[in-house]
């Protein structure tokens, strides 16, 4: 059996980046992540940090800001995974530069973390975030080093728990507001899962400079669906009202940030459309070629919260 990748992972305490920290050491790999010195003594992180030291986890102090320090935690490893945040996504520059110079890397998979950005179109400001993930993306590939981009399509956890109701900490009793005609499909898929999936790539050659979509089959659903699920499970039909394109673009405008991204993205989804079909020149399906995880379905996942 192949010895297991030395991965370093950047962004390591962020939304994703945890939940790929944790899944990378219980999967065998020697795991790194590169995090601030002031992080580690940070109340609001302690719990991450903990964690991290139970699993294992070595700990590199540095960011992508700190050239030396980039390369010294990218010369420790194989490969490295980038999750780090919207508004450091261009900067994601240094990381190669950094790549280039220490020469080694068998992988580098960029902070995609969403949609194919390749197939989208959006609005403001989520066409400003795109654009940046494509110029990395075309970078990568000029500078010739070898990648994966994981399309992992919506984050359960920023959607589900309210049936994308903003403002809500519970899913809809009585009323649900619709983000456009409702029709439009979507793709949701639990943290743990994104992860699992993308250590898995990492030392798999049929994941090496290709696009790993992760589409499970039954997490695929149109926004009315996901309503008429929930419906079923509370025994009830809920009062829908529905915000269409014109009231769609006008509540993005009126909205502050990081509010405007997420309903910008959510425009990309439920009003522009996902491109469902997958160029097996460019990609491959990650519940195709890994069918022996079990992921969490969206059924599944509603179930705690009835």
């Amino acid at each position: 059996m192949a010895e297991k990748s030395k991965i370093l992972i950047i962004g390591a305490t962020g939304c994703i980046g945890k939940f790929i920290v944790e899944a990378s050491a219980k999967h065998g790999h020697p795991t790194f992540a590169l995090v601030r010195e002031t992080t580690v003594t940070d109340p609001k992180k302690s719990q991450v940090i903990q964690n991290f030291n139970n699993l294992g986890v070595s700990l590199l102090y540095g960011d992508i800001y700190n050239h030396e320090s980039l390369v010294n935690a990218i010369k420790q490893v194989d490969v490295v995974i980038s999750t780090i945040g919207g508004t450091e996504i261009a900067d994601q520059v240094k990381i190669i530069a950094a790549i280039k110079e220490v020469g080694t890397i068998k992988r580098f998979l960029p902070s995609e973390f969403g949609n194919d950005v390749d197939s989208m179109t959006a609005v403001e400001p989520a066409s400003n975030l795109f654009g940046d993930k494509i110029k990395i993306r075309r970078l990568i590939e000029s500078e010739g080093i070898p990648h994966t981009y994981v399309v992992s399509n919506g984050f359960a956890g920023n959607f589900l728990p309210t049936i994308g109701q903003l403002d809500a900490t519970a899913p809809p009793r009585d009323k649900v507001v619709i983000l456009g005609d409702g029709n439009r499909k979507a793709i949701f898929v639990k943290e743990e899962d994104i992860a699992t999936y993308t250590i898995k790539a990492v030392d798999d050659p049929r994941t090496l400079n290709k696009i790993l979509h992760i589409v499970p089959p039954a997490n695929i659903v149109s926004f009315n669906e996901l309503v008429s699920l929930w419906e079923n499970k509370i025994g009830k039909t809920l009062e829908k009202t529905y915000i269409l394109e014109e009231q769609f673009l006008k509540k993005i405008q009126d909205s502050p940030m990081p509010l405007k991204m997420f309903l910008a993205i959510c425009h990309a989804i439920f009003v522009n459309g996902l491109t469902l079909k997958i160029d097996t020149s460019l990609g491959v399906e990650a519940s195709e070629i890994f069918p022996e995880v079990k992921y969490i379905t969206v059924d599944e996942y509603l179930n705690p919260f009835v």
